[in-house]
């Protein structure tokens, strides 16, 4: 039989694990092999569910700081206390091919990828699974090659479309047109809504569902300008009774709260540590300074007097000069007070109201001006704001869903960034803000030169040629 290989971390398979993590099957660790891993419910789930371990198990990890705080910086959101290199070239759009970050967020999601396509692979020619296992498994890794693939294809362009482990293929495998990668998420997608059940497959929301495969389909169709298309698929979720907006904005973000689609359940807690993005943003005490800080001109005064996302997402703290500086504070968990070992936060990774702003934004540009009005009504009331002006026309309702994507969603897996792109709102918004350093090429991060090394069939991005 056919040797497959998952390269997963200690900590998500460690037979440590209680039930209520995302297993409690022990497996090797450092190699699994097919004829082993699907022969049975548990280990086969145990194959899937360490992917998602390993994405968050460390922090500077693929998804915590990197795609949540770094692509902030890239673009209005937030910006590092001190001088760091690894940073600023985000900060200044600086980057280079050998840039560190750049490279690790590349060489990490190849890996998760590749990692998908050994259970797709495993999975499709196990012969001992019950069905309904062997069904959200596969849709869950079908789920996950797609998220993937649309994040690479949103940070990088054209990238290699990976769908096999054969590495005598996948290194020498040159780009691919957007526009085919495109279509591989959207048929992936499809697949994995057939496949996942509507329940969750466990306790938490830390595996993803069928809504969560929708959700994100309708997120592919926005970005692609299938209006109609994008908002019949977030209305499927919003019309979906197991989630619900939250009235109180300090639950948003709680564990297996109401709000929450997709979440990563923290695996490494040692310290009485939550999340890595509480951890990291959160300052050590009462009058520690902040290190990573929200920028006050572009971000912090574009809030609407009175809104609540102000008040309970962002903390504050003066500095000896006297000035007011914030922080992300959407995780309000550095470490737990001595002795308490309950993790109560989860890193949220897709949520409803983004739903919201998508079917709102799909609806105007359908001319659905009151439709989409509604949509975005129910964000605004929520943060404590009044309705929009029903006088407002498309252009102006364009203007506001942008608005409300920019305050509902920062800091969050880089929205901000791909929305300024995907609008064609760049420039106009970031280049005066990143002079004389921005170019128009900046929206794209360049190919990393350690995968060029390695694949001389991968060419470079304009802009770092």
């Amino acid at each position: 039989m056919k040797r497959i290989h998952l390269y997963i971390t200690v900590l998500a398979l460690a037979g440590s694990l209680s039930c209520t993590k995302y297993v409690d099957t022990p497996l090797p660790k450092n190699e699994l092999v097919s004829g082993l891993v699907f022969t049975d419910d548990k280990t086969a789930t145990a194959a899937m569910v360490g992917l998602y371990s390993d994405m968050n198990s460390f922090n500077y990890f693929y998804a915590n700081v990197l795609m949540n705080y770094l692509t902030a910086m890239q673009a209005d959101d937030l910006y590092y206390l001190a001088a760091f290199a690894n940073y600023d070239v985000f900060r200044n759009n600086t980057l280079l091919p050998n840039s560190q970050y750049v490279q690790s967020m590349w060489r990490d999601q190849y890996a998760y990828i590749f990692h998908a396509n050994a259970c797709i692979e495993g999975l499709t020619q196990a012969q001992a699974l019950s069905q309904s296992v062997k069904d959200q498994l596969l849709g869950e890794a079908y789920f996950m090659r797609a998220f993937l693939h649309f994040y690479l294809v949103n940070m990088y362009g054209d990238v290699p479309l990976i769908t096999t482990t054969n590495t005598t293929v996948n290194n020498v495998m040159p780009r691919t047109k957007a526009t085919l990668v495109y279509d591989q998420i959207i048929k992936d997608l499809l697949e994995a809504k057939k496949l996942m059940a509507d329940n969750y497959p466990s306790a938490n929301r830390v595996r993803p569902n069928k809504a969560a495969a929708t959700g994100l389909l309708a997120r592919v169709y926005l970005y692609n300008k299938q209006w109609a298309a994008a908002e019949a698929e977030a209305g499927l979720v919003l019309n979906n009774s197991q989630y619900a907006l939250l009235k109180d904005l300090n639950t948003v973000f709680l564990a297996n709260s109401k709000e929450a689609i997709w979440q990563l359940q923290p695996v490494n807690v040692a310290g009485g540590r939550n999340t890595w993005e509480g951890f990291t943003s959160t300052p050590a005490t009462a009058v520690a300074q902040p290190a990573f800080r929200l920028d006050t001109i572009n971000l912090i005064k574009k809030f609407e007097a009175g809104d609540l996302r102000l008040a309970n997402w962002t903390g504050w703290r003066k500095t000896t000069t006297g000035a007011t500086v914030y922080f992300p504070w959407k995780y309000k968990i550095r470490t737990n007070a001595t002795g308490v070992t309950t993790v109560t936060e989860y890193s949220m990774v897709m949520r409803l109201a983004e739903q919201y702003l998508i079917r709102a934004e799909a609806r105007i540009q359908q001319d659905k001006l009151a439709d989409g009005r509604a949509d975005l009504d129910s964000i605004r009331v929520r943060a404590g704001l009044t309705k929009l002006d029903a006088s407002l026309d498309k252009a102006a309702l364009l203007l506001a869903v942008e608005q409300e994507r920019k305050v509902e969603l920062f800091v969050e897996w880089g929205h901000r960034w791909f929305d300024l792109k995907r609008t064609n709102r760049a420039n106009a918004v970031l280049g005066p803000l990143k002079a004389p350093n921005w170019q128009t090429t900046d929206t794209l991060y360049p190919i990393p030169s350690d995968a060029r090394r390695t694949n001389i069939y991968l060419d470079q991005n304009d802009g770092y040629k």
